[in-house]
Parts: structure tokens; C-alpha cells; sequence
């Protein structure tokens, strides 16, 4: 009887990648046993161009980069009672936009994003509807105000983004019975 076998992509992170932790992520795979089937990197440019980190992230992402408001699942009754306006009046206005779009339209980065996520989480204009799925308004003087699904993840994927970086990688396979994931 064929073993089961687990499998799994491992990565370093653009800010880690670096020839020692390749080395020490490498030894340390196969010093668990583990056996690297292929290796390696994957440039910023092409994390971004082919939206990597976001189906990566996807339940985080989908509502920040991937997936228009329209598409999305919205608790009509938490964002009313957050921001004293229906849903579908919000988007009958068209000022409801995901994180990436918010971000060309305001003409902003990720790092502004970020910053005015920041702003408008402690001016308590944010809602969470659920685990990793938020709604802020984000004001900024002389720019419509609109409301921003996830602006904190613009800031998160723009780490592995950044043009010249990117992640080494490791596909890895080993047999369940030598070493279960619990």
C-alpha cells in the first residue's frame, strides 16, 4: 500500500530571503525529514501581476484586491448601523470601493491607505462584519469620502510587491505517519 503523503509550499518572505535563511530553512526541512521536491523564486513583479499574495491571503484579500463591493456579502443591518446609510443606498452613490480601488481613485498608496485605515478605525468608522472581512470610512480633506473594504491589507501585500524583491520557495512532500501536521 502506497504511503499518504502531505504536501505543502513553504516560503521566505521578501524581507528574509537572504543566502543563510535559504540554507536554514533548506537544513531545517530536511533535518524534519522532509523532502523538497522543487525550489525556487518568485519575483515582485510577478507575485503582483498574477495577484500571488492575494490568493495567498485570499478570505483577507478577496475583499481587498479580488472581488468587487457588488460581489461581496455585506451585513446590510452592520453596515447601517455603523454608518446611518443602507447598503444598497451606499452603493446606488457608487462611493463603496475595495481596498485597491480606493487607493487608485484617492490617488493614494498603501502605506496612505494604511495610514487613513488607522485614522478611521480610531475614529471608530469602522465595522467588522466578520473574521478578516471589514468596512471603513475613509476621509481625507479635499478627496471624496469613501467607504474601503480590508485598506489594512494594501499595506500587508505591498511587502511582497515591491519591484526588484520577492520570495524563494520550497514545495515539499513527506509521509504522514513520520510526521502528522498535529
Amino acid at each position: 500500500m502506497e504511503p499518504i503523503m502531505n504536501s505543502a509550499f513553504v516560503f521566505i518572505k521578501p524581507h528574509a530571503v537572504t543566502e543563510a535563511a535559504k540554507t536554514l530553512v533548506k537544513e531545517g526541512l530536511t533535518a524534519a525529514g522532509l523532502e523538497i521536491l522543487t525550489e525556487g523564486s518568485l519575483s515582485a513583479e510577478e507575485i503582483d501581476s498574477k495577484k500571488l499574495i492575494d490568493q495567498h491571503y485570499y478570505a483577507i484579500a478577496s475583499k481587498a484586491t479580488i472581488l468587487k463591493p457588488n460581489e461581496l456579502n455585506v451585513p446590510s443591518d452592520k453596515f447601517e448601523a455603523q454608518f446611518g446609510l443602507t447598503w444598497d443606498a451606499a452603493l446606488a452613490a457608487g462611493n463603496v470601493y475595495n481596498a485597491m480601488d480606493a487607493c487608485a481613485l484617492l490617488g493614494i498608496s498603501a502605506d496612505e491607505m494604511d495610514k487613513q485605515w488607522g485614522i478611521c478605525k480610531k475614529a471608530k468608522k469602522l465595522v467588522k462584519f466578520g473574521g478578516g472581512f471589514y468596512c471603513g470610512l475613509i476621509e481625507i480633506e479635499g478627496k471624496p469620502s469613501v467607504y474601503v473594504f480590508n485598506g489594512f491589507f494594501m499595506s500587508m501585500r505591498s511587502k511582497f510587491t515591491v519591484p526588484g524583491e520577492g520570495i524563494h520557495y520550497f514545495s515539499v512532500e513527506w509521509e504522514t505517519t513520520e510526521l502528522p501536521w498535529a
